[in-house]
C-alpha cells in the first residue's frame, strides 16, 4: 500500500479547524463524541459483570480494530505517513490502551461517580498540554471558565463519592494523563487525516499487544456471559472506542482541541444520569445545580476569542 503523504500546516494547528469546516457542525460532532464517551463507565460497569478487566480491555481493542481495520480496507485508505506513525502511537497508547485499562482498574473498586473525577479534570488537562504540544494560546476568559468549570465538577464528583479518596486515585490520575496526551495528538493529526482513520490505524496499530494481551487474559480470567456484560463490551468497543472517537476527533479538527475538550465538561454529569438510569445509583440534589455552572461554563469557552 501506499503511504499518505501530509504535511501539517503549523498556522492550522494553532488556531482552527480545517479549512472550511463550519464551527457548528463541529461543536455537533464533539458533543455527540461526549455523549459516547458519557457511556463508557456505565458500559464498563456491566462489562465488569461478566468479564475480568483485562480480559474486557483487551477484547473492546480488538473488537474495535477489527471494525476499523474493515472500514479502512474497504474504503482502501493508504497507510498514513511515516511521520504521523509516532503521533498515531501516542493515540494508541492513550485512548486505546492506557485509558481504557486504568480506568476499568479503577472500577473494579471504584464507584461511577468518583471515576468521573477524571472526566472532569481531562478538558483542563487537555486544554493544557493542547497548549504546550501544539503552541496555542487560548484567553484569559477561556482558562477562568476552564477553571470555574473543571473545579464545580470536582467539588460535585467529589462530595457524590463521600470525599473519600481510594486507591483507585492511583489509576485515575494516570488515565487523566494518558488520555489528555491521546486527544492532544488525536486533534492534531485530525487536521491532515479523517478523524475515523486517525483512531482507525491507532486500533490497527495497537493490533500485536491486544490480540496476545486477549487470549492470555481469557485463559486466566473467568467469563460470564449475560445480556449486561455482552452489550457493556460492545458499547465500549464500538460506541466508545471507535464511532465516538470518530465524531470526537473530527469536532476537534473543527473547533480546535481547547474548545472541543470544554464540552466535555458536561460529560461526568451525563455519565451520572446514566448511572442513575442503568446502574440504579442515586443523583443527589446538588446535580442540577452543578449541571447549570457548567452549561454557563461551556457557553463562555466557546465564545472566548483566541482558544
Amino acid at each position: 500500500m501506499r503511504a499518505q503523504s501530509s504535511a501539517i500546516p503549523k498556522t492550522r494547528i494553532a488556531v482552527g479547524g480545517p479549512l472550511g469546516a463550519p464551527a457548528s457542525a463541529g461543536t455537533l460532532q464533539a458533543a455527540l463524541g461526549v455523549v459516547a464517551f458519557s457511556l463508557t463507565f456505565p458500559a464498563t460497569a456491566w462489562g465488569l459483570e461478566g468479564f475480568g478487566p483485562w480480559s474486557l480491555v483487551a477484547v473492546r481493542s480488538v473488537l474495535a480494530a477489527v471494525i476499523a481495520g474493515g472500514c479502512l480496507l474497504v474504503r482502501g485508505v493508504p497507510l498514513p505517513d511515516r511521520r504521523h506513525w509516532s503521533g498515531l502511537a501516542v493515540v494508541g497508547a492513550g485512548v486505546v490502551l492506557g485509558f481504557p485499562l486504568l480506568t476499568t482498574l479503577a472500577l473494579r473498586t471504584s464507584t461511577t461517580a468518583h471515576a468521573a473525577v477524571v472526566v472532569g479534570l481531562l478538558p483542563l488537562t487537555t486544554a493544557l498540554l493542547s497548549a504546550l504540544r501544539l503552541g496555542t494560546r487560548p484567553s484569559r476568559t477561556f482558562w477562568a471558565a476552564a477553571l470555574a468549570g473543571a473545579a464545580a465538577v470536582l467539588a460535585f464528583t467529589v462530595r457524590q463519592s463521600g470525599g473519600a479518596l481510594t486507591a483507585a486515585d492511583a489509576y485515575l490520575f494516570g488515565a487523566l494523563l494518558v488520555c489528555a496526551a491521546g486527544y492532544t495528538e488525536g486533534g492534531r493529526l485530525a487536521r491532515v487525516m479523517p478523524g475515523w482513520q486517525v483512531i482507525g490505524w491507532a486500533l490497527v496499530l495497537c493490533l500485536p499487544l491486544t490480540v496476545p494481551a486477549a487470549a492470555v487474559a481469557l485463559s486466566l480470567e473467568p467469563v460470564r456471559l449475560s445480556a449486561h456484560s455482552v452489550t457493556g463490551l460492545l458499547w465500549v468497543a464500538a460506541g466508545s472506542q471507535f464511532l465516538g472517537l470518530v465524531v470526537w476527533y473530527r469536532g476537534m479538527a473543527a473547533i480546535g482541541i481547547p474548545r472541543a475538550s470544554q464540552l466535555q465538561l458536561a460529560q461526568p454529569l451525563l455519565t451520572l444520569v446514566w448511572s442513575v438510569l442503568l446502574l440504579g445509583e442515586h443523583l443527589t440534589p446538588a446535580a442540577p445545580l452543578t449541571a447549570a455552572a457548567v452549561l454557563v461554563c461551556i457557553a463562555v469557552t466557546q465564545r472566548a476569542r483566541g482558544a
